[in-house]
């Protein structure tokens, strides 16, 4: 008996029945749920692809599509039904539900494989009104789960036509036996996004330490002028190839324009535990700026330093040496014959 809250149709041979007192609406005698697709299906869409990423969103849908094949195809299994009865069930069934008309063109049990066309689905719909140039993966995941649970084993898809280019309005997928999981992708999804979190990281690590060696440049081993004509240069630390290029460059770029006729090394800062690269280094520098007519005076040498430069092959003895940079200073001034007064 039907009335106008009360309402029970059959439409090719499926069940839909309203009991609007109760607020329910039934397909085939289990509860379902009505929604319009280009508004309400779409912001649900949008929303899940806003919060998750386009590629997580892609992912979830697929997935969610999939666990839900697979329970009709699980559904169609216990029902003992033929390979060919339910690809004869499938266009209508679906049909029915408003998901558009599915075509199974092909379906082989033996080999397990399918090739099934989509026309006028509703994801179709959502995707065109998202302004999306191809189909989505809710319904083929759908699919590739139904034959999972029918076919009782592990079945994907492979899109032979999925865009809207060129007014395409049929679909097209072939189904095969694949090792691939939704928790393989759902696993590869993860390893994607902490690949470029680690791309992002390191980005940032490598930003920060161009920055880092920038500040390095301009606060290691600065060129000081003291005086006219005399420029300081305190070393600090301990010196590899790329700072000792680094600072030889500095320096011999900077004595001309400070017209410097003195460099005093400044040797107090050096790390205690100086070896013979840096004493080279040393006899490399100020052997380099008397190339440019500048003369060298060592001054900070404390009687470790003094031990290990002895030990070398290098003759920094061949430069005027003094213990304080005050005496290098001094030194310096009276060669020019001016004094501190």
């Amino acid at each position: 008996m039907s009335t106008e809250s009360n309402l029970n149709v059959n439409v090719g041979g499926l069940k839909f029945g309203w009991d609007l007192e109760k607020g329910v609406f039934q397909y085939e005698n289990d509860d379902a749920v009505l929604f319009w697709i280009s508004s309400a299906m779409k912001s649900f869409f949008d929303t899940i692809e806003e919060i998750s990423g386009n590629d997580a969103a892609s992912v979830v849908l697929e997935t969610t599509g999939y666990r839900q094949g697979i329970t009709v195809g699980e559904y169609y299994k216990s029902q003992k039904l033929t390979i060919e009865e339910v690809a004869s069930m499938v266009p209508n069934t679906y049909a029915s539900a408003g998901w558009g008309k599915i075509n199974i063109i092909e379906m082989n049990q033996e080999k397990k494989t399918a090739t099934i066309t989509i026309e006028n689905s509703w994801e179709s719909k959502i995707n065109k009104a998202q302004g999306k140039a191809q189909h989505g993966t809710f319904i083929p995941g759908h699919f590739s789960g139904l034959l999972t649970g029918l076919l009782e084993t592990g079945i994907w898809y492979k899109e032979v036509r999925t865009s809207f280019e060129n007014n395409n309005k049929q679909f097209i997928y072939e189904f095969f036996p694949s090792e691939r999981t939704v928790q393989q992708n759902i696993h590869d999804l993860a390893r994607k996004a902490e690949a470029e979190r680690i791309r992002s990281l390191e980005q940032t690590v490598n930003e920060r330490t161009r920055e880092l060696s920038e500040l390095v440049k301009e606060i290691s081993s600065p060129i000081i002028p003291v005086l006219d004509g005399i420029v300081v240069v305190p070393l600090l630390g301990k010196y590899d190839e790329f700072r000792s290029e680094e600072l030889t460059v500095k320096t011999l770029y900077n004595l001309p324009a400070y017209k410097a006729n003195y460099l005093v090394l400044d040797l107090t800062g050096l790390d205690k535990h100086i070896d013979g690269y840096t004493v080279g280094f040393i006899n490399k520098l100020a052997s380099a700026a008397a190339l440019i007519g500048t003369e060298t005076i060592l001054v900070g040498i404390s009687a470790e330093l003094g031990m290990t430069i002895a030990q070398t092959d290098y003759n920094l003895a061949q430069f005027n040496c003094f213990q304080t940079l005050q005496h290098g200073i001094y030194f310096a001034l009276s060669q020019t014959g001016k004094q501190i007064i």
